[in-house]
């Protein structure tokens, strides 16, 4: 087993995008109408007209229109098409499946549930075989929900051996009480954390948490005001280095992400390993140090 597990993860609920799929409100109408406001939005976010959703899902595009205004139930089928033109999240299919008076389509199961037995350990190997250099598992929202020994060791070593205030690896970096104060290029991660919570809170509509973990960063002191809008010319950094620092000691780091191809369950969807790597010799032998006891928080 990880020996560091920072935060069980259990399902999410449904319950509000649920309660948003099944509303009846007399001021929308019936239930065919929040399925339209839903696949509304979603051409939005894609930044398609009708036809081109009819076109790549391959249903009729007069049928489409009906859909969208309320005036014609859709099959099942037909939803499925259509989220699989958007390439929805499992979470978002099953909202817009339950919108359209359907069952979900894909399970929501906890990680620390038996039936998840082989992808704890999966997880575990990829966190095992990372060391003696950082590795987390996060969900959507940059939850951290495991770490591995070196993860841990380098936390301890930088935070002169404090705990994190958060198990969330964005609160982390941009609390001023927290992590923050170690991340010597600190402007550099936290725009690039903006940037990428930015495009997960547009290419998500229905995702409040998301949001809300937005509004909550930019309340910080210190956060350039700037930062609140999307920055659409902002180009993505080809390779961000992490450097944290302690006195003289500095660790520059390097990150990859890891997801699981073809998930089936809403939970695996959501989960990333990120696995950071050296990205010079001295940092390499910090790292072993830590490992071997001879430097220590």
């Amino acid at each position: 087993m990880t020996s560091e597990v920072m935060v069980l993860l259990e399902a999410g609920s449904y319950h509000g995008r649920m309660n948003m799929a099944l509303a009846t409100n007399p001021k929308t109408g019936p239930r065919g109408h929040c399925v339209g406001a839903l696949l509304r939005e979603w051409r939005g976010v894609r930044r398609w007209s009708q036809l081109d959703l009819a076109l790549d899902a391959g249903v009729s595009a007069r049928h489409l229109s009906y859909v969208e205004t309320g005036k014609s139930q859709p099959s099942r089928e037909m939803i499925v098409k259509l989220a699989d033109a958007l390439d929805m999240p499992l979470r978002e299919r099953n909202a817009l499946l339950v919108a359209a008076g359907f069952a979900p389509k894909y399970p929501e199961t906890a990680l620390a549930t038996p039936e998840f037995a082989q992808i704890r350990r999966a997880i575990e190997f990829i966190l095992k075989q990372q060391e003696p250099y950082p590795a987390f598992l996060l969900n959507r929202h940059w939850d951290v929900l495991m770490a591995n020994e070196a993860a841990v060791r380098t936390n301890a070593f930088v935070m002169y051996g404090r705990p994190n205030r958060h198990a969330n690896m964005i609160r982390q970096i941009f609390d001023p009480e927290d992590l923050r104060p170690a991340v010597a290029n600190w402007e550099e991660v936290a725009g690039e954390l903006i940037r990428h919570l930015h495009t997960a809170v547009a290419a998500t509509p229905g995702d409040s948490a998301a949001r809300a973990l937005l509004d909550e960063v930019m309340a910080y002191p210190g956060v350039p005001c700037h930062w609140r809008r999307r920055q659409f010319d902002a180009a993505p950094s080809p390779l961000l280095t992490t450097i944290l620092r302690r006195e003289q000691h500095e660790l520059r780091f390097f990150s990859t992400i890891t997801t699981f191809g073809t998930p089936r369950d809403v939970t695996i969807d959501e989960l990333h390993v990120e696995c950071c790597f050296p990205m010079d010799e001295a940092t390499a032998q910090l790292c072993r140090a830590l490992q071997d006891g001879s430097l220590a928080a």
